[in-house]
């Protein structure tokens, strides 16, 4: 499968430098292609190669975003949406407000009621867009090892079609998906980060996941 990764930040390499270990062929979009730290990464990502958001966006057969969540409007439109058009879109962003955090909880830019996915599927209304990938970081998002079993992907979606393809990436990665229903589930699944986040702002503990634990 192409990958387009929109976002070359520490997420973005991350879920990039998956894909190309499972086989994908994936594509890093950022803003200037030619940066040392884009050109590092793609040298020492056999298979990887960089391109601008927009040569991403066309390249890929799914898109991954994974951006600043206070950026992610200027990288759509620099994408061009009609580019993301009939594609799936794995949204791992986070609305992360830019102040430090509070007690240990980050602050977010969006209220109870909306969620950032939400408004990226606005955006992108001719997109599927799963919220994914934002619940964890990123040196566990691909092929964690936990002694106590497989950890949870929750993911939300409106595509059915969209759900079952990022589940099966999130298996191919290591996770057992968690299917949350539609992407106003956004508003539950965003949080989440806060949860993940807090024991390492407390304690520096930046090594565990979510499971999810039914009957």
């Amino acid at each position: 499968m192409k990958v387009g990764v929109l976002g070359s930040g520490v997420v973005g390499r991350a879920l990039g430098a998956g894909f190309v270990k499972h086989g994908h062929d994936t594509m890093l979009g950022t803003r200037d292609p030619q940066k040392s730290d884009v050109q590092d990464w793609v040298s020492d990502t056999s298979g990887a190669r960089a391109g601008t958001f927009e040569q991403a966006a066309q390249f890929g057969e799914l898109i991954v975003l994974a951006v600043l969540g206070r950026i992610a409007g200027s990288v759509i439109a620099l994408a061009g949406a009609e580019n993301l058009s009939g594609k799936t879109v794995i949204d791992a962003t986070n609305p992360l407000a830019d102040e430090p955090p509070v007690s240990g909880i980050l602050k977010y830019t969006t209220g109870p009621n909306e969620s950032l996915g939400e408004w990226i599927q606005g955006q992108l209304p001719q997109a599927h867009v799963v919220k994914a990938f934002n619940s964890v970081g990123n040196t566990l998002m691909v092929n964690p090892y936990f002694s106590q079993g497989t950890p949870t992907m929750f993911l939300c979606g409106d595509d059915d079609n969209a759900k079952a393809q990022v589940s099966a990436i999130a298996r191919q990665f290591g996770w057992e998906p968690y299917d949350c229903g539609s992407i106003v589930s956004a508003r539950a699944l965003e949080p989440l980060c806060m949860l993940w986040c807090l024991p390492g702002f407390l304690r520096n503990d930046w090594h565990h996941a979510l499971k999810m634990l039914t009957e």
